[in-house]
């Protein structure tokens, strides 16, 4: 995370999709100054439609009959609707209480994972916990820390 560079992040680089006619050139909406065009990647339709969800129901900006007794058990406790600023204020006072030492700082050493270790889980402790408390655990991986002979 300390690594800066200024060449190319290959990560980044996404395919296209393959370029089309289209029916009508008529129909085509307006181009926009940094907007979309008709064969840029959409991760969030493409991840909908491979697990076999409709993506056209991603911009209708509605609750189907099928969502509503999903939402309503996730938000049968109370929702609040500033929870996404309420979060980042919370996370932002934390990484300035725990930003690190004086020469972490000073030498721009990034602290972000030691930071947050004291709430961090550790799965194999937590799995151990559980099954001891009699709650059915599915199987899991072993803990790389112990060796099996």
């Amino acid at each position: 995370m300390n690594i800066k560079s200024d060449t190319p992040d290959e990560f980044r680089i996404l395919p296209t999709k393959p370029l089309e006619a289209p029916e009508d050139y008529a129909a085509l909406p307006e181009p926009t100054p940094g907007g979309t065009n008709l064969v840029d990647p959409n991760p969030r339709a493409d991840a909908v439609a491979a697990l076999g969800g409709n993506p056209d129901r991603l911009d209708r900006g509605q609750i189907f009959a099928g969502e509503q007794a999903l939402i309503s058990h996730a938000g049968r406790y109370g929702v609040s609707a500033n929870i996404r600023e309420t979060l980042a204020e919370e996370d932002l006072a934390w990484r300035r209480d725990n930003n690190g030492r004086i020469l972490e700082r000073l030498f721009n050493v990034n602290v972000y994972y030691s930071s947050y270790k004291p709430m961090s889980l550790d799965q194999h402790v937590e799995l151990d916990r559980l099954r001891s408390a009699g709650v059915w655990t599915p199987s899991a991986p072993p803990d790389p820390q112990i060796k099996v002979e």
